[in-house]
């Protein structure tokens, strides 16, 4: 049992009916799990407001009620505490209810349009081969040291978070690497956490069917920045306008990284190829596993972060070496017959451009790149020409296909891509919304030495369609494919 009044410690209280002077159980936003002793926050929603479902959570033995509007019939056994923002609440009153886990390790964020499942999933990777205790917290997994856990969130609830940090301190975790998504800002999950660094890779063209404009999808991002305390780093991209626009307002110390710009963390691309990076760091060489100018960002990204956590520089360079692909982000296999296939989870329309003009950089004239892509349904939908366009312009053929389509109707998210196609472009295009006969079809035309990109899904092990999720995995049914073709 917790005291309730050492929860709502710096929760701002608009005011209170009932004593807070009372033990409880836990805390939780959905009824269904309401247990006895119980605080319960009304949460409002997309969907469902949890103000509809307070008589519920007391019916369950919910003996604190946190909401924004005090219901008209009060139970006079029940505290009710009125705040201007339920969502911001449940973030601290979460953190002070597994007693501020964030304090008791260094907690990095990484946030931008592009590139924070890698930066953080190898920060993980670095810090473990150079001895440390490690956290993560991304899109793909959540990592306690050595035990992993799935995640749905890029950016999990604030009881997720502060329950994994929890167990990281009782694991002696000293460091911890986090996605923060715009949602998760927006959202308040991050509140209440003590960040000792945050990271800005880049800003491009996403999800705009939830911010209003970019410039408030802009500006979510930089208030993660804004809120940094002194005592932390704030390291941005040099390369991308909006880096500056991040360390405008901040109080931490600030960092840049670049591969055009002047910088702190300066990188150049020495060799390019599938085999992997020559890069040179700030005036040393290093031979890296990853492919392409995206990685060579969020290799620098890395590379400043250890450093100013502490690692020798040496050290650094020698496990960037030995870091290999993150799961779903330029995933890629080569089978016997020397067809190469990429599985990449690019879904927005700067990193499907980013991956494709890596792998023109490096194919030759006789290879012939096959690319499959689609866009998720009830997301986004002004970046679907913009995606189409782009797969068109810089492939040799392309399979327009299903994503996750979600509620939408397939065909209508294809034909919306097709919008974007140039003239010259149209007799590239085959529209398939099956996707497994997308890249069945696409593999079949595949001959020795081309190449082909499977975009979107990344590492995902599903598909959605009409809010059930089907077993779906791109690089497994790819790889089937083609050995039962090349046998």
């Amino acid at each position: 049992m917790r005291s309730l009044k050492n929860i709502l410690q710096d929760v701002p209280v608009e005011s209170v009916v009932g004593s807070i002077d009372r033990s409880v159980s836990n805390i939780q936003y959905d009824s269904r799990s309401v247990e006895q002793d119980t605080i319960f926050v009304a949460i409002k929603g997309g969907v469902f407001d949890g103000h509809a479902f307070i008589s519920k959570a007391i019916d369950q033995g919910a003996v604190v009620v946190v909401c924004e509007n005090l219901p008209e019939i009060l139970d006079a056994e029940i505290t009710y505490v009125k705040v201007k923002s339920t969502a911001r609440a449940l973030a601290l009153m979460a953190s002070n209810y597994y007693q501020n886990p964030s304090e008791n390790l260094k907690l990095i964020g990484i946030t931008g349009t592009n590139g924070k499942t890698t930066v953080a999933t190898l920060l993980y990777e670095l810090f473990k081969l150079a001895g440390y205790k490690v956290g993560l917290i991304s899109t793909v997994k959540i990592m306690v040291d050595e035990q992993e856990f799935s995640t749905t969130h890029t950016t999990p609830d604030s009881l997720v978070i502060n329950s994994y940090l929890s167990q990281m301190n009782t694991q002696g975790i000293e460091f911890c690497f986090m996605e923060v998504s715009s949602h998760g800002i927006h959202q308040h999950r991050t509140e209440g956490l003590l960040f000792d660094g945050g990271v800005f890779t880049n800003l491009s063209h996403d999800h705009l069917d939830y911010h209003a404009s970019f410039a408030e999808y802009r500006d979510v991002k930089k208030s993660f920045f804004d809120q940094l305390p002194s005592t932390a780093f704030a390291l941005v991209n040099a390369d991308d306008k909006n880096g500056s626009v991040m360390l405008q307002n901040t109080k931490a110390k600030q960092s840049t990284y670049a591969l055009k710009s002047y910088a702190d963390y300066r990188v150049q691309i020495l060799e390019n190829q599938f085999s992997g990076l020559l890069l040179k760091m700030n005036d040393q060489e290093v031979s890296t596993q990853l492919i392409g100018s995206f990685n060579a960002y969020n290799l620098a990204a890395i590379y400043g972060v250890a450093d100013l956590l502490g690692i020798e520089k040496s050290e650094i360079l020698r496990h960037l070496s030995l870091v290999t692909n993150v799961s779903g982000r330029f995933q890629y296999f080569t089978t016997p017959l020397e067809v190469t296939v990429i599985v990449d989870y690019a879904h927005t329309p700067d990193a499907l451009k980013n991956v494709l003009e890596t792998i023109n950089a490096i194919r030759t004239k006789n290879q012939t790149l096959i690319t499959v892509v689609g866009c998720g349904g009830d997301r986004d939908k002004t970046k679907r020409p913009k995606m189409g366009h782009i797969a068109s312009a810089l492939s040799s053929k392309v399979f327009f296909t299903s994503d996750n389509p979600r509620s939408e109707k397939p065909e209508q998210i294809i034909v919306e891509m097709e919008a974007g196609v140039q003239p010259q472009n149209l007799d590239k295009i085959t529209s398939i919304k099956d996707r497994k006969e997308a890249i069945t079809a696409a593999c079949k035309q595949a001959r020795s030495h081309d190449i082909i990109l499977i975009a979107g899904k990344g590492h995902e092990v599903y598909q959605e369609v009409k809010g059930v999720k089907h077993e779906f995995n791109d690089s497994k049914l790819s790889q089937a494919i083609l050995i039962g073709l090349e046998q």
